[in-house]
């Protein structure tokens, strides 16, 4: 399972009120909130419509609900993209949809989630930022979907090299974790362990409260059973501070408690 990330993190806010308020809500897992504050001008404009989009696409990852009002908002921003910057990344929030519909078990969108996100790979440049987060999706795609590790590995390691380049804190934690999350799958203990910890601390850093849960879970399937507790203990205590989210963890560390 993956949680999600755009490149809309803490480094992006920190000379604009309004994306600094957006931010501090998302990370706190208050994506209506923080939609809200881009609505009015998300009817009208092309980047605060992606925005809203992606946040409310968010939710529903962490969720499970939501679906509604992200397909709504992916129509508006679908419809004022103008150049292909803002169509691919449209096309990389609905790939995301799909994929979290299909991973979470709501619909099967695996061919929608293939499509929209190759859409995406024709329209924005290998060198544009938003290629990290792109390539990114089309890992866990290809990891959690169509089960082919080597090619999610190959677009891990693009993501994650674009991302330290631009120092990028909050996307490196994600293609972090997701490497690590391969190494473990391949045996490699100790490097998914380093990774996973590295991941942890990275979000620690950006101050992506709602992200971290699913950083301690992770290192937890690594260390020994009376520091995995403790680090499970911690993130069934962020999940009830949340209100529930992220929902999938929630149930699941229910059933290993």
């Amino acid at each position: 399972m993956s949680d999600s990330v755009r490149p809309d993190g803490p480094e992006d806010s920190e000379d604009d009120p309004l994306a600094h308020a957006v931010w501090r809500l998302r990370s706190r897992g208050c994506w209506e909130d923080a939609a809200a504050l881009l609505e009015e001008t998300a009817h009208h404009h092309a980047a605060p419509a992606l925005h809203r989009a992606a946040l409310l696409v968010e939710r529903c990852m962490y969720t499970s609900g939501g679906w509604t009002a992200a397909e709504e908002a992916l129509r508006t921003a679908e419809a004022l993209a103008a150049s292909d910057d803002e169509r691919g990344a449209a096309a990389c929030e609905r790939g995301h949809l799909a994929y979290a519909a299909t991973v979470l078990g709501v619909r099967d969108r695996t061919d929608e989630a293939r499509a929209a996100l190759g859409r995406a790979a024709a329209l924005i440049a290998p060198s544009a930022p938003a290629r990290a987060l792109l390539d990114l999706r089309r890992g866990l795609l290809a990891e959690n979907l169509t089960d082919t590790p080597d090619s999610a590995q190959a677009a891990y390691l693009r993501a994650h090299s674009a991302a330290t380049a631009r120092g990028d804190v909050l996307l490196s934690s994600s293609t972090t974790r997701h490497l690590a999350g391969l190494a473990l799958r391949s045996g490699e203990t100790a490097e998914a362990r380093q990774g996973f910890a590295e991941s942890l601390r990275l979000r620690e850093e950006a101050g992506f409260l709602v992200g971290m849960a699913p950083a301690l879970a992770s290192l937890a399937e690594v260390e020994p059973e009376s520091e995995a507790e403790r680090l499970r203990t911690e993130a069934r205590r962020l999940i009830r501070l949340l209100g529930g989210v992220p929902a999938w963890l929630a149930a699941r560390l229910e059933t290993d408690g």
